[in-house]
């Protein structure tokens, strides 16, 4: 019962504290006036994966490497099946082929790189720099080429940015709900991986499955939140662009942070479905994609169903 609590009050505080921390980054960097394309990339792209983030790191520096690959893994997941099929079940998703060309192509790269990881058993701290490293070039050659020539893709990245509020008379309130957020989310991660851990135990169940089902659903709702604002919006091209960057820092942000902090002993479990599963999602999102430019409600509903498909058997398997 005590478990439970911890990981419901954790991710409050996580989704209060990941809300806080985007929006004051954001508002301080409008404050310095940094492009809205930046902004996007950067701060709302990759910000909303900051519980996912937080939590692998708790995890991993706990000892409890199945919380933080579950977590990563079972997020990627849960971001096409579930958050995806939802937005797309608000209102059809449309997709710029341009946009998707060069970020569905670093997502594909992302998750081969990740496979390639996991299945060697370890990822070690020479792996995690490597991502890192990977990611910094991404990001590097994205702003260049947006600075050379205005893309679809930049301007997925400026619709981003401009979900979040204007810029702010002074710096210094942004900048203490920056920091509030980021305490609170430090101190969500510790309360769920806390609850995560003994709600494994007391279930006789493995850390694993916590972190691909309860954990990473929960540090997956900034995601949600942010592509179901972008849809109501009409402004679906947004709404895609959150998932694939979101996935692809999960891939290569949270994974190499994680290993350059503790390096991680990739649990067997993961090794037998859920690297192949988060594989398949991959690519029938980006099938989606591509046929029709658009990710309807026919297709939403088959991410939904996948998703389901896949809950039940984790719990079966259990």
């Amino acid at each position: 019962m005590i478990d439970g609590l911890y990981i419901l009050l954790g991710l409050a505080a996580m989704v209060v504290g990941g809300d806080l921390l985007v929006r004051g980054s954001v508002a301080v960097a409008r404050g310095l006036r940094v492009p809205p394309m930046i902004i996007g990339l950067t701060l709302v792209g990759f910000g909303t994966s900051a519980p996912e983030l937080v939590t692998s790191l708790q995890a991993a520096l706990s000892g409890s490497p199945g919380i933080a690959v579950g977590n990563v893994l079972g997020s990627n997941i849960g971001n096409v099946l579930l958050i995806l099929g939802i937005a797309a079940l608000v209102s059809t998703i449309a997709v710029d082929r341009r946009a998707l060309m060069r970020d569905g192509t670093m997502l594909l790269l992302a998750t081969g790189l990740a496979l390639w990881a996991l299945t060697s058993g370890e990822i070690g701290r020479l792996a995690g720099a490597g991502f890192i490293v990977v990611l910094g070039a991404y990001l590097t050659a994205t702003l260049v080429a947006e600075r050379r020539r205005s893309t679809a893709a930049g301007a997925v990245y400026m619709g981003e940015a401009d979900l979040l509020p204007t810029r702010p008379q002074r710096l210094w309130p942004p900048i203490l709900m920056a920091l509030a957020g980021l305490a609170l989310t430090i101190f969500g991660a510790r309360l769920l991986v806390g609850g995560a851990v003994g709600l494994a135990a007391a279930a006789g169940v493995s850390e694993t499955l916590i972190g691909l089902t309860i954990v990473a659903i929960g540090t997956s709702t900034p995601e949600l939140v942010t592509s179901v604002m972008a849809v109501r919006k009409g402004e679906g091209e947004v709404a895609f662009g959150n998932i694939i960057g979101s996935n692809i820092f999960n891939l290569l942000g949270i994974l190499g942070v994680t290993a350059l902090v503790a390096p991680i002993q990739v649990p067997a479990e993961v090794l037998e479905l859920d690297i192949w599963v988060m594989l398949g999602t991959t690519l029938l999102l980006l099938l989606f994609a591509v046929t029709g430019a658009r990710v309807s409600r026919g297709e939403a509903a088959v991410l939904l169903a996948g998703y389901a498909a896949y809950l039940g058997w984790l719990i079966l398997q259990a």
